[in-house]
């Protein structure tokens, strides 16, 4: 499940890369109950874009952002009792990681969902019922 964190060069003190995706790695596990899953885990993969405060825009204008994205399948995120919960920790988790010094307003959160069998590791196309499957059998 790629996540990608969007995020203005300087917001996030480098030192608090690591610690920043993992958080949000483990929120996301964390609420679909597959914390230590041996299929899902190695499975949630990510990166930060560093993007240059020129290139960043909001309300029309030049604004440091920060932008929590993840593609998953479409059973992922399927409660909106999930969606609301990891929105909100989403959000507290990139504001203490910029010391609180970057408004929560300005910290986005948005989901993609891949198309059903598209969903490739290690070369093989998982299908929903088959990633639903392995996430059984982890």
């Amino acid at each position: 499940m790629p996540l990608t964190l969007i995020i203005t060069e300087g917001l996030l003190p480098k030192d608090r890369r690591h610690t920043t995706m993992a958080r949000l790695s483990e929120a996301f596990l964390k609420l679909h109950g597959l914390t230590g899953n041996k299929f899902f885990t190695p499975n949630v993969i990510g990166h930060i874009a560093d993007v240059s405060a020129d290139s960043t825009f909001a309300g029309l204008k030049p604004t440091p952002v920060a932008i929590v994205e993840w593609l998953t399948p479409a059973f992922a995120f399927a409660s909106r009792e999930i969606q609301e919960a990891y929105v909100a920790e989403a959000t507290q988790i990139v504001y203490d990681a910029c010391d609180g010094k970057h408004p929560r307003e300005k910290i986005w959160v948005n989901l993609k969902y891949a198309i059903d069998g598209m969903w490739g590791i290690g070369g093989k196309a998982f299908t929903n019922e088959e990633l639903g499957a392995a996430a059984a059998r982890g």
